[in-house]
């Protein structure tokens, strides 16, 4: 059963029971709407309390019905709250631990509600694009007042139960139970204490208006609309609470369903949607059980206490996880731990942290300059310099010193992983751990499965990543892994777009008008273009065949690397990160461009979007087709957590399922007839040809 029924004396106690948040799937709904059935056919029975079981009163939806004819099957949530309205007996919501969406939605349905401190309330569909579809854009506002309640439901971040409770006039929480324990005890008692009420209460039908009426509706379409410009959403939930305001409750919840709809079809929303469920896939491996055993990992060591090196201790140092840091020299440990020490202290000064914590972190970190000092950690990160033979010494060391069954991991963002297993006894312990730098700061953690990793290694990783606040991807060995595989054909298309006639700052316009944080230039600066010529140095060798333009290694001989440097494709102001256009730089790209015998042409910022939007879809479709991706939304979580790809296009691959991708190829047969790109690139690679073909989908 998904919903328990008890009887308790003369009360009901109806409990939601559908692990792990109590999910309002058709199974719940069904067992919940018998539930009220029987209750109000019993004699014996006075009122009804309505709980959740576990840790959960109640998430809403169930995501596993998302996007499924379930979600809509009668009784849907509107049918199930207009039952709980309609009972003859008072109905009772014991609420605690969470209490968001549908479940928020179902508690302003009953009659009264009792809630235990500390329960986190929200309404948070916002996130997907939506707005509440179940009456809590018109129940909110009337109980909690509407300035708060549209605050709520356009932020979707949840507030505590108590200081809900504290609001004036609030009519959200009836009463406060004393704690979690002893809610369902004093759920009863209240039962008891309102049973013989009559008329039974509904939020329906409380008050519902704004002091300042239009003005206030109009200030708050201001700063919404000012905040979130890409998202149609936060806009429509103003026009609900509004309706709210201003119409009868039937009227209301007319536009509420309207304006739901509406947002259910906005590529906004897909995409949201998408996210939403690609994130809980990427910690799912398709023949790495769920159940799979996991080391225990209580202490971590890190090779290196530079910017990579500081950066990753930090994300285990917030965790809880003890740090043994190793450097080869003691200035350079002085060093590392100063930084980490310095971004603690912004942190404090800036109130994120409290000193308590600050020190609390400090005093799990400790370090060394000998190997021996690690043999007692339970993982070890290597993030020393980006060179295969230094990669070897440490390895060599480590499968000295670490312990039996101690997981060895390399912060590698390029190098076989294969390879560098090879170089211990125990390969099945070695995996890839490319952090994304700042380490502290950036969500994307790409993990790289070697051929011998163990299971169990990739499962206490990826448990591992979750407890870090990390998005863990699962990649392949490869070049470049996913990110970087995908990066270097969307640099090459940047370098081209330069020959045939754009300047860096129209490339890096047009790609953020499109929504990228930043443009492949502006981003080859903050990364240092002296990591692109090297990598160029080393494609000149293994592949001669593949093209590139010439003006980055021009730019690169004149010491251009970046922001490190004041000055890269623009020049920068110390202690700034403006970038400003560079007339030496357009002057180098035009001489280069004349050398070429290239006439310049116009191009349309359309053009450039999808030659570097595209160029990144047909490269990730031949990661999928190696098998170095399992899954097209894996790719979208890269993008997204690691590139800055815009939130509300989900993803290169949702962003190439959205245009069609019979349209994407088309495009890209276009482009393989211009002479100054590369032709053989923009051969579809065989999934996406047979994908547009079949009219499909990546995802």
């Amino acid at each position: 059963m998904t919903a328990d029924y008890k009887v308790h004396g003369d009360i009901a106690v109806i409990t939601l029971n559908n692990p792990p948040v109590n999910g309002l799937g058709y199974a719940t709904r069904v067992a919940l709407t018998d539930g009220l059935s029987k209750a109000n056919d019993d004699v014996a029975v006075k009122a009804i309390v309505i709980t959740g079981a576990g840790t959960a009163f109640s998430g809403g939806a169930d995501i596993k019905e998302f996007g499924s004819p379930k979600a809509l099957q009668e009784p849907n949530l509107l049918s199930v709250i207009l039952t709980i309205e309609n009972s003859a007996k008072p109905v009772i919501a014991a609420i605690h631990s969470v209490c968001m969406g549908g479940g928020l939605e179902l508690s302003l349905g009953c009659h009264y509600r009792i809630a235990a401190p500390g329960c986190s309330v929200a309404l948070p569909e916002v996130k997907l694009g939506l707005l509440p579809g179940a009456g809590g854009t018109q129940r909110l506002p009337r109980a909690l007042g509407v300035e708060p309640a549209l605050n709520m439901i356009v932020s979707g971040e949840p507030v505590k139960s108590e200081l809900l409770a504290m609001l004036p006039g609030q009519q959200l929480f009836n009463k406060m139970a004393s704690s979690a324990e002893s809610l369902l005890s004093e759920a009863l008692a209240y039962a008891s204490e309102v049973a013989q009420i009559r008329p039974l209460p509904l939020v329906r039908n409380l008050p519902c208006k704004h002091p300042q009426g239009d003005a206030y509706f109009q200030f708050a379409r201001n700063m919404v609309g000012g905040m979130s410009k890409n998202f149609p959403a936060p806009l429509k939930c103003v026009d609900a609470v509004e309706a709210a305001a201003k119409k009868k409750f039937d009227d209301g919840l007319l536009t509420e369903r309207e304006l739901f709809i509406n947002l259910m079809w906005t590529p906004e929303s897909r995409s949201l949607r998408h996210i939403f469920m690609a994130q809980r896939a990427a910690s799912k491996i398709p023949d790495v059980p769920a159940d799979t055993p996991q080391r225990a990992i209580n202490a971590i060591a890190v090779i290196g206490a530079g910017t990579m090196g500081g950066g990753i201790s930090m994300n285990f140092l917030n965790a809880g996880i003890a740090v043994k840091m190793l450097e080869m020299k003691q200035d350079a440990l002085d060093r590392g731990v100063a930084t980490i020490r310095k971004n603690y202290e912004a942190q404090v000064k800036k109130g994120k942290l409290k000193q308590d914590k600050y020190e609390q972190r400090m005093s799990l970190l400790s370090t060394t300059l000998s190997y021996d000092d690690l043999k007692d950690a339970d993982m070890v990160i290597e993030a020393v310099f980006e060179e295969i033979g230094v990669k070897e010494a440490v390895f060599k060391e480590l499968d000295r010193v670490m312990k039996p069954g101690a997981i060895l991991a390399s912060n590698t963002s390029t190098l076989d992983v294969n390879k560098i297993a090879s170089f211990t006894k125990r390969p099945q312990d070695v995996v890839g751990m490319h952090f994304f730098s700042p380490a502290n700061v950036m969500k994307l953690l790409e993990v790289i499965r070697g051929a011998k990793t163990a299971k169990d290694v990739l499962a206490t990783v990826m448990a591992l990543a979750k407890k870090i606040k990390k998005t863990a991807v699962v990649s392949g060995v490869c070049d470049g892994f996913i990110g970087n595989r995908m990066i270097e054909q969307y640099g090459r298309q940047g370098g081209f777009l330069l020959d045939e006639g754009c300047t860096p700052a129209q490339v890096d316009k047009a790609v953020e008008k499109f929504g990228f944080a930043m443009g492949p230039f502006r981003m080859g600066d903050l990364a240092g273009n002296d990591i692109g010529w090297a990598i160029r140095k080393r494609r000149y060798l293994e592949k001669p065949n593949m093209k590139y333009s010439k003006t980055a290694d021009l730019l690169c001989e004149k010491g251009r690397f970046g922001q490190k440097t004041g000055a890269g494709w623009y020049d920068y102001v110390a202690g700034k990160r403006d970038a400003i256009p560079n007339a030496e730089v357009v002057k180098m790209i035009e001489d280069h461009r004349a050398s070429l015998g290239i006439t310049p042409r116009k191009i349309s910022d359309e053009e450039i979007v999808q030659r570097l939007v595209y160029s990144l879809v047909n490269e990730a479709a031949h990661i999928l087709e190696d098998g170095i991706a399992s899954k097209a939304s894996d790719i979208d979580m890269v993008y997204l957590m690691g590139y800055g790809f815009p939130i509300w296009r989900g993803g290169p691959m949702n962003y190439a399922d959205e245009v069609g991708l019979f349209n994407v190829v088309q495009a890209m047969h276009r482009f393989a007839q211009n002479p100054l790109d590369d032709a053989r690139f923009w051969q579809p690679a065989p999934l996406l040809a047979k994908l547009a073909a079949e009219g499909k989908t990546f995802n």
